[in-house]
């Protein structure tokens, strides 16, 4: 079969002073992974590229940087024998071809210099091992030993190895397989998914930091169904997170059925991965329903409820964040804050909720008022049209009811007019728990409707507390 060149692919000038440099120095050099594999894609502009030599890589960077304008500095990483560099609009990494071979409780291999040919067989996927050549004489030569193009083509997620070599070695690749196919849309071929599962407890070794990245990137793709629906489909969601596979399943007594809420919040996140990018928000839609597990009971008069499943998964997600790694700041308060007010919104739509209960809401929702509407509305799976036209025109309601109190009453992120401050000064005291008391008094006041939002009803009110409490205006 005759070679294949692909020049085209190599026309950023970075691949001419690669070239140069490669055959300065003379080793073999390619560009792979990634960035081959996204150009047959046409997936759009790359920020990274990955160089293998065929002997230093460190030195190859070293000999690009003295081409470049500046000199720019090399990182180097002699722990793995790579190195990186900015070159222009791209970070580029360099590493020697190498071969590699793992202990069985490790991800971490024994490394050892190697050939283009073991630098491939150690890849993760045959789409991510397509190497071009960068020296001059096969410029842009496409170096293909395990049909990843066709792989590509057929848009097929498989191990260049043995998958059970491949995933048992370095375990991550069973969530990475997963990634990719979520955000290509690539089948994963039936041996690689038969050796996830049978491989899936090995997920264990591998640390929370990098699952989480791949979790994210799963969040993050189009439809994040897919990817989770393997998860699932090979064991490792119930590894990973079993708190969403103890949604699973309906059970039914006396003819009663609830749905099953963990296909329920595939749906969920794939609805509002339609109308936002934010992770955060797409990880609220994974887990606002993870406490309907532990709180669901059955009564004979009612049929099956979850009590309080609000309250229970906004304290399940700060367990399952710090157990992941996950940032515990304001990342995961935003996470809980919507899973905990996940199903104040629609009761808006009773005629007999007060505004009291319409301004708490706004009050304590604050900046994040529009993502949980939108993560409200996510929430409506049914298949039904007559229902889901009607708990759609119930949102519409709940809209327009929480625009016409914000905008007469103004109290989303509001602070009592009087300030904690102002309260010492009137009553000419030191800084005490009553100072405090007296302001979340004036708070509730104006939440509740019993006097205005504005100043002089507050500072009224607030000598009326402060009498109550043996204080006198000074």
């Amino acid at each position: 079969m005759p070679d294949s060149y692909y020049q085209d692919a190599l026309q950023h000038k970075i691949f001419n002073i690669l070239s140069e440099a490669a055959d300065d120095i003379n080793v073999e050099a390619y560009v792979i992974g990634g960035f081959v594999r996204d150009f047959f894609l046409k997936r759009g502009k790359a920020e990274d590229i990955d160089v293998v030599a065929v002997g230093s890589g460190i030195e190859l960077a070293k000999k690009v940087s003295e081409k470049l304008p500046g000199k720019p500095p090399v990182k180097v990483f002699k722990t793995y024998g790579t190195a990186m560099l900015k070159i222009f609009d791209l970070e580029v990494e360099f590493v020697g071809a190498r071969r590699e071979s793992y202990t069985k409780d490790s991800r971490n291999p024994e490394v050892e210099q190697g050939t283009l040919a073991d630098d491939q067989n150690r890849r993760d996927f045959t789409i991510n091992a397509l190497a071009l050549q960068l020296n001059k004489k096969d410029f842009g030569k496409l170096l293909d030993p395990f049909k990843g193009l066709e792989d590509l083509k057929t848009q097929l997620i498989k191990t260049p190895l043995d998958p059970e070599v491949t995933f048992s070695d370095d375990p991550l690749r069973m969530i990475r397989a997963i990634r990719f196919a979520s955000q290509l849309r690539f089948k994963i071929d039936q041996k690689s998914i038969q050796a996830i599962k049978d491989h899936s407890e090995r997920i264990d070794i591998v640390s929370k930091e990098r699952i989480v990245t791949e979790l994210n990137k799963i969040l993050e793709s189009e439809k994040p169904s897919v990817g989770f629906k393997l998860l699932h489909d090979t064991n490792l969601l119930q590894r990973i997170l079993p708190e969403l596979t103890h949604l699973e399943g309906i059970d039914e007594i006396d003819g009663q059925k609830h749905k099953d809420n963990f296909w329920h919040t595939l749906e969920v996140v794939d609805n509002i991965s339609l109308e936002t990018n934010d992770v955060w928000l797409r990880w609220a839609a994974l887990l606002h329903d993870i406490g309907k597990a532990p709180t669901k009971r059955f009564h004979k008069k009612i049929g099956w409820t979850f009590h309080g499943h609000e309250f229970k998964g906004s304290k399940m997600v700060y367990q399952l964040f710090k157990r992941l790694k996950l940032p515990l700041n304001d990342k995961m308060k935003l996470v809980q804050k919507l899973v905990l007010l996940s199903s104040r919104p629609i009761a808006i739509v009773d005629d007999d909720v007060t505004d009291s209960a319409v301004r708490r809401l706004i009050f304590d929702t604050g900046d994040h008022l529009d993502d949980l509407m939108m993560l409200c509305e996510a929430d409506i799976t049914t298949k039904n049209p007559k229902r889901y036209k009607k708990y759609h025109n119930n949102f519409k309601v709940v809209r327009n009811r929480i625009q016409e109190v914000e905008e007469r009453d103004k109290v989303r992120n509001f602070q009592p007019p009087v300030s904690g401050k102002e309260i010492m000064e009137t009553f000419q005291i030191e800084p005490c728990r009553e100072v405090g008391e007296i302001k979340a008094k004036i708070k509730e006041a104006i939440l509740d409707g019993n006097i205005p939002n504005d100043y002089k009803a507050a500072f009224q009110y607030m000598l009326k507390e402060g009498e109550a409490r043996g204080f006198k205006q000074a």
